[in-house]
């Protein structure tokens, strides 16, 4: 069962039985913006919408988590963050229109909070960074109107306190940098009571914003060879990338296999 939508769920692909929506990043923009629009305007509170960005390594984790495949495919919107989530969808035939990844979307709903006097919360990463990124956003996107920023944890002992700095700053859209599974069923976790719009996990983004990970140059990453370039300049990360190889053989081997979501 999807979440209770204010407008129409998009066309989808399941990838090894994980939702993927087949949307360009404008596409997503105006989701957002009309997610957010109509969260404003009703006189009655609106469920927040969760988004997700999933990647390879995702899948591969939800094979593993059912909980966090029911997450991602009841979420608002599943966008495509990794050139492997591209290509297995136009193996299955069921192609989407380009990679949509979450610190792209982080900015675009800078630039739309900020073009709407939205509220922009962020949440998560170590103490201090994300007060870095809010800095940046603010370059970014002049009239960006942070409502707060804090790091937190997502242990549910600390539930009750963030949801409540979440509420007393009156923001519309929450960014969570926990880093995946854990951002992303935390806020499914407390879907039902966060006071904002849109909830969105970002994992690494906030790091990409203050230049502590620095993302591939533009043409690798249109290659394709991001992943490429963050091994290189991460290589302990090389026990993570064998997900890669593994998801490619699974959606070879499996093709549309789908799971009860």
């Amino acid at each position: 069962m999807f979440n209770t939508l204010p407008f129409t769920v998009p066309p989808s692909v399941y990838v090894l039985g994980v939702r993927v929506d087949r949307l360009t990043r404008r596409q997503v923009v105006a989701s957002l913006e009309h997610i957010i629009a109509l969260a404003r305007s009703s006189q009655d509170p609106l469920p927040c919408q969760q988004i997700i960005t999933v990647n390879p390594e995702f899948v591969m984790a939800a094979q593993r988590n059912t909980l966090f495949r029911q997450c991602i495919n009841q979420a608002a919107l599943v966008m495509a963050d990794g050139i492997g989530i591209v290509l297995a969808a136009r193996y299955l035939r069921q192609p989407t229109p380009e990679r949509v990844t979450g610190v792209d979307t982080l900015v675009d709903l800078a630039h739309l909070c900020a073009s709407h006097s939205y509220r922009l919360y962020l949440l998560g990463a170590a103490p201090g960074i994300a007060e870095e990124a809010a800095q940046r956003l603010l370059n970014l996107a002049p009239g960006l109107m942070i409502a707060g920023t804090y790091a937190g944890s997502p242990a549910p002992a600390e539930e009750d306190e963030i949801i409540e700095r979440i509420r007393t700053s009156q923001a519309d859209v929450l960014c969570v940098a926990y880093g995946a599974p854990a951002q992303d069923l935390w806020i499914q976790r407390n879907l039902s009571r966060l006071p904002v719009a849109v909830a969105m996990g970002v994992g690494g983004s906030f790091d990409f914003l203050t230049g502590r990970q620095r993302r591939a140059p533009r043409w690798l990453q249109q290659l394709g060879l991001e992943w490429l370039y963050r091994l290189y300049r991460e290589p302990w990360r090389w026990r993570r990338m064998l997900a890669l190889p593994q998801f490619a053989l699974q959606v070879v081997l499996k093709g549309h296999k789908l799971y009860d979501a």
